[in-house]
Order: C-alpha cells, then sequence, then structure tokens
C-alpha cells in the first residue's frame, strides 16, 4: 500500500514543486536529501524570490519612495498616526463594540481569536470597508505582498499568558515559507514592548549568500533532522544565529494606537515575550499566493462579493475536511474583541 501510495501521490507532489507548497515532511519530493543537496530548494528560493522582485518593481510606483526605501532596508513598512485622530477614535470604537462570530486557538499559554471581516460584519462596520479599500492601504499592501490579490482581513486578539501551559510557539523566531509573503497589523490599542509586541529581524527579508547556505543546510537536514515547524517548511531560527547570517539583533515594536505595520514575513519574526497577561487587538491582514505567478492579478477570488466570503469557505472547509485543509479553530461563537 505504501508503495501505491508513492505511485498515486508521485503527480502531485512534483507539481507542488512550482506552487506555494513549503512542507518537506509531507511531500517527499521537496523533503528529498538528495535532490536539496542538488539545489532544488535553492532553485525555489532564488526562483520565486526574483519573481517577487518582478512583481514589487510593477507595483512600486503607486508606492511613496520613503516606503519603499524603508521596506527595502528593513522588509516593513511602519507608519505611525495612520488615519487622523478623529476617523481612528470612529474605527477604533465601532470596532471594539461590535459582537461577531469568532473563532479561536491555543498555542502555548496564549489564545489567538479572529473574528472573520466578512460581508456580515463589514455592514455592521462599514469603517473597515472604508480604511482598507483606499487607494493609499491598497498600494502598500499589495507592494509588500508582490501581488494585486486582495488580502484576507480579521479583527484579531491576542491574550497572553490566558492559561497555565507551556510558552506560546509563535514567540520562537520563524520564517512563514520560502518566499515573501505579507502580513500586516492595524494596532486599536497601544502595546508596550515587553506586552507581547511583534519583534522582527530588519534585513532578514533578503536572500543573501549567507540565508542560502542556510536554508540549504537545513533543506539537507529536514525533515527529520529539524524541529517539527521547520520540517513543515515554517523555518525557526535561534536568536545566536542571527549574528552569522549577517543580522542585526530583532526589533521589538512597542508601538501607539493607530500604527500600521506591514511586513514580508519570509523576514524572520515573532511574538514576543509578554511579561504578564495582556490583550492585543488588531485589524490583522494576510496574504500569500503561489510565488511562481509571474502576474500580478488575474485572482478570480479577489473579486467584489468573493473577496469576503473567503475566510467564511476556509473556516466550513477546515471544519468539513480537516486532513486536507488542515484542523480547524475552535469555534468561540459570538465574542467581542475585548472580552476574555
Amino acid at each position: 500500500m505504501s508503495i501505491v501510495r508513492t505511485i498515486l501521490g508521485m503527480p502531485f507532489w512534483i507539481l507542488q514543486v512550482a506552487s506555494g507548497a513549503k512542507s518537506f515532511a509531507d511531500n517527499p519530493v521537496l523533503g528529498s536529501k538528495r535532490l536539496n543537496r542538488l539545489g532544488l530548494h535553492v532553485w525555489r528560493l532564488k526562483t520565486a524570490h526574483a519573481l517577487t522582485r518582478w512583481r514589487r518593481w510593477r507595483l512600486g510606483r503607486c508606492v511613496p519612495s520613503a516606503h519603499r526605501s524603508e521596506f527595502a532596508t528593513n522588509g516593513f513598512i511602519q507608519i505611525d498616526d495612520y488615519l487622523h485622530h478623529g476617523e481612528f477614535a470612529a474605527l477604533r470604537d465601532a470596532i471594539l463594540s461590535t459582537e461577531a462570530p469568532a473563532r479561536e486557538m491555543l498555542q502555548g499559554d496564549t489564545i489567538t481569536r479572529r473574528i472573520a471581516v466578512d460581508p456580515e460584519y463589514l455592514q455592521k462596520v462599514p469603517q473597515v470597508r472604508a480604511l482598507v479599500t483606499r487607494s493609499r492601504w491598497r498600494s502598500l499592501v499589495r507592494y509588500v505582498a508582490s501581488s494585486a490579490s486582495e488580502p484576507l482581513y480579521y479583527i484579531q486578539t491576542i491574550l497572553t499568558h490566558a492559561v497555565d501551559a507551556d510558552p506560546d510557539p509563535q514567540t520562537a523566531f520563524h520564517a512563514d515559507t520560502f518566499h515573501p509573503t505579507m502580513k500586516a497589523w492595524y494596532f486599536l490599542e497601544d502595546v508596550a514592548e515587553d506586552d507581547g509586541a511583534f519583534s522582527y529581524v530588519p534585513g532578514s527579508h533578503r536572500l543573501t549568500p549567507q540565508r542560502l547556505a542556510w536554508e540549504k543546510a537545513k533543506s539537507i537536514a529536514a525533515p527529520d533532522g529539524l524541529d517539527r515547524m521547520s520540517a513543515r517548511g515554517s523555518m525557526r531560527v535561534d536568536e545566536s544565529e542571527l549574528a552569522q547570517l549577517g543580522l542585526p539583533a530583532a526589533k521589538r515594536f512597542g508601538v501607539k494606537a493607530n500604527t500600521l505595520i506591514i511586513a514580508d514575513t519570509f523576514g524572520f519574526h515573532a511574538r514576543g515575550h509578554a511579561a504578564r497577561p495582556t490583550r492585543r487587538v488588531e485589524i490583522w491582514a494576510y496574504s500569500r499566493r503561489n510565488p511562481f505567478y509571474p502576474w500580478i492579478g488575474l485572482d478570480l477570488f479577489s473579486l467584489p462579493g468573493l473577496a469576503e466570503r473567503r475566510i467564511s469557505w476556509l473556516w466550513a472547509a477546515k471544519d468539513r475536511f480537516p486532513q486536507i485543509f488542515g484542523p480547524p479553530w475552535h469555534d468561540a461563537k459570538i465574542k467581542h474583541p475585548l472580552g476574555d
């Protein structure tokens, strides 16, 4: 039966080479030590990053040069006081006073709660639609994502030290996958540096010779020689390794409310350790598309009317077919962003 499964699965595993598939453990082609010694993983890295540079060059004309320069240097864009005070206050108050269906995940001692920004939510809180449909916002998230695909949007609450358990695994520095991707955080409350603040290693989004050599060594060690998350394609890095990679210490983003951060999560990042039980509330955006597409658009599911419904479809798919789409998040019923 193992031989039959291998024969039947091989065409699918080979096709995944030209996709965003990242798991060395789940795909014996991507996890092949022989192929990775010959440069398979390095080829995927170089090709994906070259295509990303091409797409970003095309999208960059809509982004101010100061933001492009900041991103090229650091791998993130930070904008303080993103909205005018009155507009931000109206947006924040509307979000924090609205209950909606939520999903939760417990990782270590930390709860992550997400409320989908779907058609029903946008009808209740039209201020969110006004924010994410403006050209300024769209040009920034598309540039970092190197794609005109519409991101997924959530209202996200992070509750640290929520239970007595091991530390949150998201506090380990990691890259989300082998190719550039985009995540954005628009903070609705102040976050101190020791409140589990977002942390990022400046410049770690660049595919340098040191990073390539490190990635190749990890790919050859995979899957059995890596920790579970690295074997599944989200490479963990010890802070002691950063200097060997020519990288500085991580920056912790202690920020004021109304701060927007957009980052390339191929760069090493983590959730900072919280010194005490804390709560963080934000608009959270996520975009990851097949990195081998040379085009920036042509995404059916970004069309109005479809884009807003993707999260509901994803949650339903995870509920019905967890073995295909991954384990579902816990249905937390109707929740408030500020609720414990």
